[in-house]
């Protein structure tokens, strides 16, 4: 199995900036990729930003030009940097991952999720 543990939640002002960390564990063989997504209440779960092994990113429209997502790839971490916070961005960020397990398994796991508030 893999495991994704989150780090970085909290409460912020609006106009600060908050960075989240994820880590994968476990029977890892390979990850494809990696990213964030946010589920604020009464709403759907929504991408925030992923990124791929090949290097490619896609950031949710409400977020272009202010999150940044960056992977260490040797770590199995994946960082997401957020700036100019609004209060709309108050949601539990969830990290997910794909790839191969060490049994050449597919896997898809997700996070158990951290909130992030944004209120004065």
């Amino acid at each position: 199995q893999v495991q994704l543990g989150e780090s970085g939640g909290g409460l912020v002002q609006p106009g600060g900036s908050l960075t989240l960390s994820c880590t994968a564990s476990g029977s890892i063989f390979s990850i494809d990729g990696m990213g964030w997504y946010r589920q604020a209440p009464g709403k759907q779960r929504e991408l925030v930003a992923m990124t791929t092994s090949g290097g490619s990113t896609n950031y949710g429209d409400s977020v272009k030009g202010r999150f940044t997502i960056s992977r260490v790839n040797t770590m199995n971490l994946v960082y997401l940097q957020m700036s100019s916070l609004k209060p709309e961005d108050t949601a539990v960020y969830y990290c997910n991952a794909w790839g191969y397990e060490s049994n050449w398994k597919q896997f898809a796991s997700w996070g158990q999720g951290t909130q992030v508030t944004v209120s004065s």
